[in-house]
């Protein structure tokens, strides 16, 4: 039973982290300028939001069909949870960038290059919960290692985060991109966060497996 469960949590989480890559893209050509190409990850990342939420109702349908019998049942609802959010964010990611595109609004040269060290740092955090999910099978020790290591991901992501929200806020940037510029790297650390949560809800499920 906990190994089904287990099955089609990663099947979640695997979704997560390719919207979770996608959004790294779109990063990337929105500090280079393509809007065609940004419109296109863009879509890529809502069809890919459809293949979460298919994914979200597989874990809630088996833990359903395994009921009570399966004492970690909440561990797993609480984990899942916690990723789907992680997908929610990227697709808020997406639109704002996509919305300071379409009004070509300017953004300073180092606040672009520095968004892009945050989403990379975001998206490292999101990778390091996958291969923590992935050593669930090899033992507590290993697993309870690679939690480490997101909780160590996710600091990287704070402090790359705080200087870029002063920046963003001290730039000469007009008040609507700005705006929507400070919400995106909001996101963005709002995600490393439920990472960081989901790694300790990981935690748990590697003392129950």
């Amino acid at each position: 039973m906990k190994r089904k469960a287990l099955d089609v949590s990663r099947d979640h989480l695997r979704e997560v982290v390719d919207i979770s890559r996608k959004i790294s893209q779109l990063v990337s050509v929105f500090v280079d300028g393509d809007k065609k190409k940004a419109q296109e990850l863009f879509a890529d990342i809502k069809k890919a939001q459809n293949g979460v939420d298919v994914a979200r109702r597989n874990v809630s349908r088996e833990l359903a069909e395994i009921g009570a019998i399966l004492m970690s049942r909440e561990d797993f609802l609480r984990f899942t949870n916690l990723t789907n959010d992680i997908s929610d964010s990227c697709e808020g990611i997406g639109f704002r960038l996509l919305q300071i595109m379409d009004r070509g609004w300017e953004v300073p040269k180092q606040i672009k290059e520095n968004l892009i060290k945050l989403s990379d740092a975001v998206f490292d955090t999101i990778a390091k919960l996958r291969e923590t999910v992935m050593t669930l099978d090899y033992g507590t020790t290993k697993a309870l290692e690679k939690a480490r290591e997101v909780e160590t991901a996710e600091r990287v992501v704070d402090d790359i985060f705080r200087q870029l929200e002063v920046d963003i806020i001290d730039s000469k940037m007009e008040f609507p991109p700005m705006f929507l510029l400070w919400t995106v790297i909001q996101h963005l650390e709002d995600a490393a966060d439920k990472a960081k949560d989901a790694s300790d809800a990981a935690r748990i499920l590697a003392l129950t497996i």
